[in-house]
């Protein structure tokens, strides 16, 4: 039974595009640039594209981190992030231009889950009841103030705020995930075009991810046009699946063709460990989903079941099978991890934004309150307590502040940037203005239970990277560190064995201080990464290792690097090259 939605045409004012674009633009600009590469996954990531922004062919088509091979992805968010790296070089350094591509990622996902959710709500089995003597919105209106609601609430998902700004192939994951529910609904209407973006889609993710990723979104194709005639068209099988195939063989039969030794280990470890990933997940990952996958993807996902509990007599209609065929398979897999990571789960947002968005018009009263209050007392708390943090952090007062952030990032220098004060100032009054708005106001229109929300976690995330940026910077920063190795390396050692060196520390030591690692057992110099509770190395055959520096990260008390030099190591001659190639295997 289809639900009555009765909205006048006041009721869908859609906000101003350029209010709309501002959001969406401050949201993805701040935290990309003006920092580090941060532990641990934007780290290593920025490292790949690093290396293949310095590299040649080889590093280009087959990804790794400064000699070690990355199979977990495919190359396409590496290629985007190295392109912007070789784009911007005479401008911008490496790590800032890095994520320009993720930037770009980001506001594309934005705009496709626009359109979608646009696209989706001028058909007409979701129109609002029609009066008698008119004053109805009209489906294109309609459209668009669902579009403007699915953004919004893309916007105040939580955990969207820190992936969303790291330099990992997850952004080109999520703006693929976004494409293939645009194309589906795009073949709603133009059956050819549609097939065009759906393949498209599915080639991405297969380049982006891996091929179980874009195998499961095709079966939940399959399933969802088995129940939607609507969506069932000859050509998604005619156009969409060869350029799929296409577009996912094209990168595996190059490197055949060129590397051949090295690209045949590669594939079968992208394919193996895509599907070794996935199994029955042990306890405590089940729990891990349970406590995370929530909070991660709120508050999309109550609005979404809202949404497909309301609309009960039209489940098979595109507007809630269209989303749910995209968010099945993925959630499938993100429950189905082998190991604790929330990779997966923004993949899962985009889908959940335009099934969410169509729960707006069915919402009560009391409901609508609850998520705006709950929204407004959250948000203004937590800047609140964003504000007395930097306070503390500049002046020592509130005193119990202060000594908890010196407990937490001992050794931290407060500065006082004039730039991030004022930004900060501006998000705050801006916030100020838009709660006094609502509360005093009481607007009828269909997007105000969600403005809050996003204007929320916008605000959050604008505080965060300007007071607390220096902050944040500092304890997630290997900088300081690979600067302390480097004054210690013998001005003419060969090359570093890394030992438990994780995949953010070569990327680290590698950029900050020109690192040259290879991991051959021949090298002079050792760095090891160990828990305080350790164990001096054993002797390599035939070496005998002398500790020249131990340290860690000021605020990280579990990591403990110690740099050993051979003994008897040989005395070659000094040549060390500013970007030098990285080791093979």
């Amino acid at each position: 039974m289809k639900p009555v939605v009765r909205l006048t045409a006041s009721a869908t004012r859609a906000l101003p595009r350029w209010l709309l674009l501002t959001i969406c633009i401050v949201y993805a600009a701040f935290g990309l640039f003006g920092r580090d590469p941060w532990k641990n996954e934007d780290a290593a990531g920025f490292g790949v594209m690093w290396t293949m922004a310095n590299g040649g062919g080889h590093d280009w088509l087959l990804p790794n981190l400064v000699g070690k091979f990355i199979t977990d992805n495919g190359p396409l968010g590496y290629w985007l992030g190295a392109i912007c790296i070789r784009l911007l070089a005479p401008w911008v350094d490496a790590a800032n231009a890095s994520r320009v591509s993720t930037g770009i990622l980001f506001c594309a996902t934005c705009a496709l889950v626009w359109y979608t959710a646009y696209l989706l709500g001028r058909r007409p089995e979701v129109q609002p009841f029609k009066y008698a003597f008119g004053g109805e919105p009209q489906p294109r209106d309609y459209g668009r103030v669902l579009g403007d609601g699915a953004l919004l609430i893309l916007l105040a998902a939580f955990g969207l705020a820190e992936r969303g700004h790291e330099t990992t192939p997850q952004l080109a994951q999520f703006m693929s995930i976004a494409l293939a529910g645009y194309g589906l609904v795009r073949g709603l209407d133009k059956p050819v075009q549609g097939a065009l973006y759906w393949g498209l889609a599915l080639g991405l993710v297969a380049l982006s991810a891996n091929p179980l990723l874009a195998a499961v979104l095709f079966v939940g194709t399959l399933a969802m046009t088995a129940f939607v005639p609507e969506a069932r068209s000859v050509w998604l099988f005619v156009i969409g699946v060869p350029l799929a195939l296409v577009l996912s063989l094209v990168w595996p039969v190059t490197i055949l063709k060129l590397y051949s030794d090295d690209a045949r280990w590669f594939i079968e470890q992208w394919i193996n460990g895509s599907i070794n990933r996935f199994s029955a997940p042990p306890g405590h990952v089940v729990r891990y989903a349970l406590k995370n996958l929530p909070l991660f993807t709120w508050p999309a996902w109550p609005l979404a079941m809202w949404a497909w509990f309301s609309w009960g007599g039209l489940r098979r209609k595109p507007h809630i099978a269209v989303p749910l065929a995209v968010i099945a398979p993925v959630l499938i897999l993100a429950v189905l991890q082998s190991h604790q990571t929330n990779r997966l789960y923004m993949l899962l947002l985009p889908p959940l934004a335009v099934l969410a968005t169509f729960a707006l018009p069915t919402l009560k009263r009391g409901a609508i309150n609850a998520i705006d209050w709950f929204a407004l007392l959250s948000f203004t708390i937590l800047s609140t307590f964003v504000w007395l943090v930097w306070l503390a952090s500049q002046t020592g007062f509130p005193h119990a502040l202060a000594r908890n952030l010196a407990r937490l990032v001992p050794g931290y220098t407060p500065h006082f940037d004039p730039l991030s004060f004022v930004c900060a100032i501006c998000v705050t009054a801006c916030w100020l203005v838009l709660a006094r708005w609502r509360l005093a106001r009481h607007p009828k229109v269909l997007w105000r239970s969600v403005v809050l929300s996003s204007a929320g976690t916008t605000l959050m995330w604008v505080l965060l990277m300007t007071l607390w940026l220096p902050i944040v910077n500092y304890s997630r920063t290997y900088r300081d560190v690979a600067m302390q190795i480097a004054e210690h390396l013998p001005d003419d050692y060969t090359c570093i064995s890394p030992v438990r060196l994780g995949d953010a520390q070569l990327a680290s030591f590698a950029y900050f201080a020109d690192m040259q690692f290879s991991f051959r057992n021949d090298c002079d110099v050792l760095l090891r990464q160990d828990p305080q509770d350790f164990i001096a190395p054993s002797p390599m055959p035939s070496y005998i290792w002398k500790l020249v520096w131990e340290g860690r990260r000021a605020a990280d008390r579990d990591e403990r690097f110690r740099l050993y030099v051979r003994v008897d190591r040989p005395k070659p001659p000094a040549i060390r090259r500013k970007h030098p190639l990285p080791h093979r295997r």
